[in-house]
């Protein structure tokens, strides 16, 4: 149950907010940053709006946030945490491909990533690098973001999936965890007439000939980044 009611915490302790649809994980993480003697978890929500409500209601240091939210995509909370919230810094613990969603988390103005395949070790690592005013990836990432911006024509090819905007990357996961064009737009808060334009441009942009080949496409990518076939 997502914890609606800002914590008291000690002066001296930096309190986190948890951004996660799934309880287990919340639990399990605040368990890990109530253990530190620095760090305290001051609430938890399963959502964007949760998270939003808990961000007005009390003073939050640093948002984790998970990609993948019961609602709005946890890309547009970030973007709204950074023109909302700007003081607080956000470190996305998500399932999704770091090489996908590392820089496209970082452009929406979160200040790190980390995947949840990391040892707790390199969690509160990068916990703390980011409540430092640092930016934290893992060494592999970062070092493609340096080659990109040093040497663009000679950077590794990225997913072809990099040519998605952020909203159309979300219709197509959620084409790929099973949702009908009316459940995305209720997900996203959008009209059915926009959502069936997003998937017109995918199609499109990944040379998808029909609407069956678009959804055997997607389903396949959600299969092979491990996520739930529909939230």
């Amino acid at each position: 149950m997502t914890n609606k009611t800002p914590v008291a915490t000690k002066p001296n302790k930096k309190t986190v907010l948890l951004v996660d649809d799934h309880p287990m994980v919340r639990e399990c993480l605040a368990h890990l940053i109530n253990q530190q003697d620095d760090l305290a978890v001051t609430g938890e929500a399963e959502s964007a709006p949760q998270a939003m409500q808990l961000l007005e209601a009390s003073v939050v240091d640093l948002a984790i946030v998970d990609l993948s939210l019961n609602g709005p995509h946890g890309m547009e909370l970030i973007k709204d945490i950074a023109a909302r919230y700007p003081h607080v810094p956000v470190l996305v613990l998500s399932m999704h491909d770091e090489s996908l969603f590392a820089e496209r988390v970082l452009r929406a103005g979160a200040r790190g990533y980390i995947t949840k395949q990391e040892a707790t070790e390199k969690v509160m690592v990068a916990i703390r690098r980011v409540l430092n005013g640092e930016i934290y990836l893992s060494d592999q990432m970062a070092t493609k973001l340096l080659q990109r911006i040093m040497k663009p024509q000679a950077a590794t090819p990225g997913s072809l999936l990099d040519v998605l905007s952020d909203r159309e990357l979300e219709v197509y996961e959620l084409i790929g965890r099973g949702l009908s064009t009316r459940q995305i737009a209720e997900t996203m808060n959008l009209d059915v007439k926009t959502i069936e334009t997003y998937r017109a441009r995918v199609k499109e942009k990944l040379n998808l000939k029909d609407t069956v080949s678009l959804v055997q496409s997607a389903a396949h990518w959600v299969r092979d980044e491990g996520l739930p076939p529909e939230r």
